[in-house]
């Protein structure tokens, strides 16, 4: 006797009206909502790893700057700079780690999905700030260390190289359509569910 597959009728066709294989035909996958939610947080969980570590390294430099000697000998502007980079890096840091503790006071809340949605949306808002951040600390070292404008070009060039690398090429792949899909298989309201657009 074979097993009726997993997200099934008794009658061998699939639930949400897929095909009898079990097979969601938009996705090419066969998970529930929330298996869907579960590899979503693992792979994000993955992500927000790689982003966190940078942002905490970042931010314990900018934390032990002005404890150095030479921070009294800066200009106003400097210090100007030096105070929104920090506060931009303490949102980054917010952002990116509002994720484990919205996952943590929702666990067993059965919202797994929305916590995922969520979730995403904070990482996004996260990676937009450590842009900010990334390019206020720039501006604050060249800055320093070479006293003309030469420093607000080196800063534009990079800040278009972090948008190119972080934005555009993935934006250029949706657009292009590579894979004739969204990535693994996943149908648009998969990819929604990862994290809906601002």
């Amino acid at each position: 006797m074979g097993q009726i597959p997993a997200g099934s009728d008794g009658a061998g066709r699939d639930r949400d009206g897929g095909d009898p294989a079990g097979l969601d035909p938009r996705s090419g996958r066969r998970e529930t909502e929330e298996e869907r939610a579960d590899r979503q947080w693992g792979e994000l969980l993955q992500e927000l790893r790689v982003a966190q570590t940078g942002v905490q390294i970042l931010f314990g430099f900018l934390l032990a700057v002005v404890f150095q000697p030479r921070f009294a000998d800066l200009s106003d502007v400097d210090r100007n700079i030096y105070v929104v980079t920090v506060m931009l890096g303490s949102a980054t840091a917010a952002a990116l780690i509002g994720p484990v503790s919205y996952h943590r006071l929702l666990t067993g809340r059965r919202m797994k999905p929305q916590t995922v949605t969520w979730a995403s949306r904070l990482t996004k808002l996260g990676l937009v700030l450590l842009f900010c951040t990334m390019c206020s600390t720039l501006l604050l070292i060249l800055r320093v260390a070479l006293h003309n404008v030469t420093a607000l070009w080196l800063v534009g060039g990079m800040a278009l190289w972090f948008l190119v690398c972080w934005f555009v090429f993935p934006l250029w792949a949706i657009a292009r359509g590579d894979g004739g899909g969204p990535a693994d298989g996943e149908d648009a309201r998969d990819a929604d569910d990862s994290g809906p657009r601002f």
